[in-house]
């Protein structure tokens, strides 16, 4: 979803595959060892494997709403670093308790309220997003991840003790453009028609 939100917000056309992971195409796998999602191939057959670099690719092309700074990429990379390693574990066991019942679910999710939620709570206490007044690239490369964690147990979520974050969710999921993003597609086929993004 983050790859998504920067290639929609830079205006670069790419050409859009769903798959499904159960059924990988073979022309998934031919261009990606990985073989899962995001993968981009680009016109000269570079192959970007990872969501923020798919993010980074499409902002140096155009970053019409400012996302990336300079001054900022020390910091943001930290916080995707938080995201992406402890948080992440943490969110995919909340999410999957069931399958890790070393802990409860209650307790993997203070796991991740400590690993990641509270320090967000703490910045937005400063600005009106992580970094500062407007939207960054670390708010819209932890808002996927932090909308999932939401969703595990909304109701909890809507009541706990992350007002700013809430809020800050809430004021980045209700724009045209997370709208925009969201919208569903069947799975691609060899042979269908090019869909533009």
């Amino acid at each position: 979803m983050r790859a998504r939100l920067a290639v929609r917000a830079s205006g670069v056309s790419v050409a859009l595959r769903e798959v499904v992971l159960r059924d990988k195409p073979a022309e998934l796998i031919a261009i990606s060892s990985k073989a899962t999602v995001p993968v981009l191939q680009l016109p000269g057959g570079t192959v970007l494997e990872q969501s923020i670099d798919i993010m980074r690719w499409a902002l140096a092309l155009n970053d019409p709403q400012g996302w990336q700074r300079d001054d900022e990429q020390a910091e943001t990379q930290a916080l995707i670093d938080l995201n992406d390693g402890l948080f992440k574990q943490s969110l995919d066991r909340y999410k999957y308790a069931s399958r890790h019942p070393e802990k409860t679910a209650g307790a993997w999710r203070d796991q991740g309220i400590d690993q990641l939620l509270a320090q967000l709570e703490t910045r937005l206490s400063r600005h009106r997003f992580l970094l500062r007044d407007t939207p960054s690239m670390a708010d819209m490369a932890l808002l996927p991840f932090v909308r999932q964690f939401a969703g595990v147990d909304e109701a909890w979520f809507d009541t706990c003790a992350l007002p700013r974050l809430r809020g800050w969710k809430h004021q980045l999921t209700a724009t045209p453009l997370f709208d925009s993003v969201m919208q569903k597609y069947e799975a691609w086929q060899a042979g269908d028609a090019e869909l533009v993004f």
